[in-house]
């Protein structure tokens, strides 16, 4: 396949350069900054062109290997960045999901995988592209939800759990969309809506945290005390990479319906 592929470290520079630049506008300037939405925005757009070419090389959705998943999760990061920057003005914010973001970048640099035109007859669904599509958007919710969750535990009372709140009801929100499109793909696919292979045990305990997560939000719990909310809030994202990604690396993945890579 090689085409597309091969152009992404420079398409990569390109995206961290126009956001981190993005990040470094937001945090000088106090108020929210049109040079700072704009940069960040192109850096968007770069990498949304690159998935285009992409797509288009492969002559399918690339959404099949864990490369193919890293590359959307940091496109979903750095949207959700620029949402939680432009809605609830905070300047640090850019940066941290810019940093997150660059992270996944950085691994799919360090290890490239195989993309060929191959899609198994599993994931010629219908289903697949909403499924796999949503999820990657619900978990850069959630990981932007949890770095403000993290900023809380460092610099307690910085006014972020209104931000928090929202982003943790839309990501869950469409976390169980994403698990309902994934039933109902599984169904089609494999003749059972649900197996509880690890992947699907992984998914009901992240999908249970989050749950457990928004019926603790200061709205619903009036407590002083709140760092059990943002402990929980990092566990449930902690237990989300596990359920992406940490699943294949357990003995019983090996027998799991959701290995794609071969």
């Amino acid at each position: 396949m090689a085409g597309g592929w091969n152009i992404f470290p420079i398409i990569a520079a390109g995206v961290v350069m126009l956001s981190t630049s993005g990040a470094i506008v937001a945090l000088i300037r106090k108020e929210r900054s049109p040079w700072a939405i704009l940069l960040t925005a192109l850096g968007i757009i770069l990498m949304a062109t690159f998935i285009g070419m992409l797509w288009t090389t492969l002559e399918r959705p690339p959404l099949r290997t864990m490369g193919e998943t890293r590359l959307w999760y940091s496109f979903f990061l750095l949207i959700s960045g620029l949402f939680t920057y432009i809605r609830w003005r905070y300047r640090w914010i850019i940066l941290f999901s810019t940093l997150l973001s660059t992270v996944f970048i950085l691994i799919n640099m360090l290890k490239p995988e195989i993309h060929d035109q191959t899609l198994m007859p599993a994931l010629q669904s219908g289903w697949f592209i909403p499924h796999v599509s949503v999820y990657m958007f619900s978990y850069a919710l959630m990981g932007c939800a949890t770095l403000l969750a993290i900023a809380s535990l460092v610099r307690p009372n910085i006014g972020v759990d209104d931000a928090i709140e929202r982003l943790l009801y839309g990501g869950l929100a469409f976390l169980s969309i994403g698990m309902l499109t994934g039933a109902l793909w599984a169904k089609e696919a494999w003749g059972a809506y649900w197996s509880w292979d690890a992947k699907e045990a992984w998914a009901a305990a992240t999908w249970s945290l989050y749950l457990i997560a928004i019926h603790m939000t200061p709205s619903v719990m009036a407590t002083k005390s709140k760092k059990l909310y943002y402990i929980v809030i990092i566990v449930a994202f902690v237990a989300l990479q596990m359920c992406w990604y940490g699943v294949n690396y357990l003995p019983s993945a090996a027998e799991s319906i959701h290995t794609y890579n071969q």
